[in-house]
């Protein structure tokens, strides 16, 4: 079932910098732009809400334009959105769905939209292919690439783009956000929402069955190393919390991709089969990477929260709902050393990041922190 995103004013409405250029861009809108900034700051909504209103300004019948284009996915043949059904966008998808097509006249009204979600995804080959699309687009086509990496384009493609630059959302925002949905006490969503980073959907997340699971693996990995006592391996939990998010990840991925292909054609239902697996293996990689580093990053954060306590500063702690532990595991700890423990941990989450074992990975970097904090 499609779902309506907010309007832009609505989705822009705690970043007043992207608000202010995105309506002024709107009386004639550029042929290329990049959303940017981190993940959760709103960066997908204001652009479904931004391409809606470009469609509309040009249609007869701006409202209804307007409406289908807000859905999600959205019914408009005129708004095409690309995402990346794994780790990466296939080069394929980004030659058939967006370069072969950006030449074609509007279905409807006088403008097209294109969207590539996680533009960082795509490796060099896609982002080369699309430079001459970003640079002489026709003159009814619009594009607008999203990115949470912007490290990760090449300078060919930002230099062809509109920069819109998102900022993360205050903390405030977020835990009036999640108390507005009522599915946490008020001590829980202030955690989350200092947990989050500035990224409202990892907040949304903290507070699921699954976040709070996460949460309380990190803690027990924590206290465990704080009190020395590593014999049950508790890092295995945060890899088996992994291992369970990348495998829904990559069965929700070949559901989806499976229930796009045309059943009444068996070629295209083999080659969506093909796909369908591929893209999955692709998603679970990605999610079991996105699990675990989250898994670490509450790790870091109690041992920042730690340092804090320590300090005597329990008004900076980000884990406030558990103030509790955090002051029995500070007790007589030394500040410097749970510093030096989230450094640690940050380093371990950058190597994680390449090929190495990540069991290896894990025990050495609990059994380090151990002899930091115990």
């Amino acid at each position: 079932m499609s779902a309506a995103t907010p309007t832009l004013e609505e989705a822009t409405r705690h970043q007043p910098g992207p608000r202010a250029a995105l309506t002024a861009a709107l009386e004639r809108p550029s042929h290329a732009y990049l959303f940017s900034g981190p993940p959760g700051s709103g960066k997908r909504a204001a652009a479904r809400a931004f391409a809606a209103e470009v469609l509309a300004s040009a249609s007869s019948d701006p409202e209804e334009t307007r409406r289908r284009a807000l859905l999600d996915p959205s019914p408009h043949p005129d708004l095409v959105w690309l995402r990346p059904l794994g780790a990466q966008h296939l080069v394929e998808d980004v030659r058939e769905r967006v370069i072969s097509q950006v030449a074609y006249r509007p279905f409807e009204g006088g403008r097209r939209a294109f969207v590539i979600e996680a533009a960082e995804s795509m490796a060099d080959e896609s982002q080369n292919a699309l430079l001459k699309t970003l640079e002489e687009p026709p003159e009814f086509t619009h594009l607008v690439l999203l990115s949470s990496e912007t490290g990760a384009l090449l300078e060919t493609v930002i230099s062809r783009c509109r920069s819109v630059q998102f900022a993360p959302l205050p903390v405030e925002v977020i835990e009036s956000q999640l108390a507005a949905e009522g599915s946490c006490a008020e001590a829980e969503c202030a955690a989350a929402a200092r947990l989050s980073a500035g990224d409202s959907e990892r907040a949304a997340y903290l507070i699921t069955e699954s976040g709070r699971g996460l949460r309380s693996s990190a803690e027990a990995c924590m206290r465990a190393a704080r009190s020395g006592q590593l014999g049950d391996a508790p890092w295995r939990v945060l890899l088996a919390s992994a291992e369970q998010a990348g495998a829904a990840a990559a069965e929700h991925t070949e559901a989806a991709v499976l229930a796009d292909a045309d059943a009444g054609d068996p070629k295209a239902k083999a080659r969506a089969r093909r796909v369908a697996a591929d893209a999955a293996k692709r998603a679970g990689r990605r999610s079991r990477t996105e699990s675990l580093d989250l898994g670490l990053a509450l790790c870091g954060a109690w041992a920042r929260d730690l340092a804090a306590l320590a300090e005597g500063a329990p008004a900076l702690a980000y884990t406030a709902d558990r103030l509790d532990q955090l002051s029995a595991d500070a007790a007589g700890l030394d500040p410097v050393a749970a510093r030096k423990a989230g450094e640690q941990i940050l380093d371990a989450r950058a190597r994680l990041r390449v090929n190495v074992s990540e069991e290896l990975a894990l025990s050495a970097l609990f059994y380090r922190v151990a002899d930091l904090l115990s």
